[in-house]
């Protein structure tokens, strides 16, 4: 791998920025609130954004990247969008003084592949309108499902470290970075059924539901013990699927082990149905696998008000997501002291005009709420799949519930 010395000269003037941030007293602090808050010690809530529609946030050029190599630009776009985030929405943001490279691997797959139709209102939004075409309708098609096999790939590592760490090693640390657990399979299934199929077999055709669940809960089990087993994990992720995952209670060791890494599950078409068939369908699948984990953080953008009896039978759950269209009182009063609160706040308040009324409503009633039943909370504003060109609307977000929030602590 090899770039230009224009190109290097940039990435290293970019990483002396960095470096400069990552090194505030600040990013501890932060760290160790957010850690002391998933140890179940209440502390000024954590406030983070993901899931941000970055094409939409270009203020003066600051995202624009100049770099002409594309590993170099993937570089770039590190630091460009850390230093955007810092500078105007940064909240809670945690900067890590080092520059990571993701271990590769590559999987034989189940031989399914999407067959669907889209709907494209902005070309570079990824945010689309689905029809999935239903590939998964016997027992027949379900039973041909094929389990994947997971290789690794230690000397393609090997060559990215190295040529990270020339341009950047007196710089910054380069680390090389395993996987989280992120397990839902109610979210893959849909795309090679769509949502109607799977909603009437409920109640009509309940077998084959069971035959699928029962085909990816063992494929997903087959795969986390071969990514356990390649040493695919990683023992000190930031966050699990854009919360923070920081925590005193799992083990930073080497090899890294499923008891010792976090499990991150959902289920967020069955926001609707009954605890019981919720139950049947999904947490009897899910919680073998959360049994392999350390901590387990459940939940998005389901509502789970009437399933939390349920999910507390999880011995090892840790963190429970709360959308905002979920009762937050009743939430708060059965999570307690027990459990993290993660809110998730309404994104629909960022994408059109800023509601600034509603905002303040909003998180005013989660920190009264939380307080009121001793819950470590936070906030986590993701989902944002528009804030139709005014990246205004974010900063202001920001502003507006650190506000309210210093008005508590």
């Amino acid at each position: 791998m090899k770039i230009t010395e224009k190109d290097k000269g940039i990435l290293r003037e970019l990483a002396k920025r960095y470096a400069e941030i990552a090194a505030l007293p600040v990013q501890k602090e932060r760290r160790d609130r957010a850690r002391d808050i998933n140890d179940l010690k209440p502390r000024r809530p954590i406030v983070w954004l993901h899931e941000i529609p970055w094409h939409e946030m270009n203020i003066g050029d600051e995202l624009t990247l100049v770099c002409e190599d594309p590993a170099a630009r993937d570089m770039e776009w590190h630091f460009r969008h850390n230093f955007f985030r810092w500078k105007y929405i940064q909240a809670d943001t945690i900067l890590e003084n080092e520059y990571s490279i993701q271990k590769k691997f590559s999987s034989t797959g189940s031989g399914l592949n999407i067959n669907e139709n889209v709907i494209v209102n902005d070309e570079k939004n990824y945010i689309r309108s689905h029809y999935y075409l239903d590939q998964l309708d016997t027992f027949e098609k379900v039973e041909a499902i094929r389990t994947p096999k997971i290789t690794a790939h230690p000397e393609v590592d090997a060559e990215r470290l190295t040529w990270a760490r020339e341009i950047l090693g007196d710089i910054l640390p380069v680390r090389l970075r395993g996987y989280a657990i992120y397990h839902a399979p109610w979210d893959r299934i849909p795309r090679y059924r769509g949502v109607l199929p799977i909603m009437n077999d409920l109640i009509e055709n309940p077998g084959l539901l069971h035959a699928t669940i029962k085909k990816f809960t063992a494929n997903a089990l087959h795969e986390m013990k071969q990514m356990e087993a390649l040493n695919l994990y990683d023992i000190a992720i930031e966050s699990t699927h854009c919360t923070p995952a920081y925590t005193s209670d799992l083990p930073q060791v080497e090899p890294v082990r499923l008891k010792n890494i976090w499990f991150r599950g959902m289920a967020q078409m069955f926001g609707d149905i009954s605890p019981a068939m919720w139950d049947e369908f999904e947490l009897q699948y899910a919680k073998p696998l959360m049994a392999e984990c350390g901590l387990v953080y459940y939940g998005c953008c389901e509502g789970l008000a009437k399933k939390i009896p349920l999910l507390k039978t999880v011995p090892n759950l840790r963190k429970i997501g709360v959308s905002p269209w979920t009762d937050p009182e009743n939430c708060a009063e059965q999570i307690g002291g027990n459990y993290v609160y993660a809110h998730k706040p309404n994104p629909a308040h960022v994408s059109g005009t800023f509601a600034e009324d509603a905002v303040r409503a909003e998180i005013k009633r989660i920190i009264e709420t939380c307080r009121a039943h001793s819950c470590p909370y936070e906030f986590v504003l993701k989902d944002i799949s528009t804030v139709t060109y005014k990246p205004a609307n974010l900063i202001a977000w920001v502003n507006t519930v650190t506000e309210v929030i210093d008005g508590y602590y």
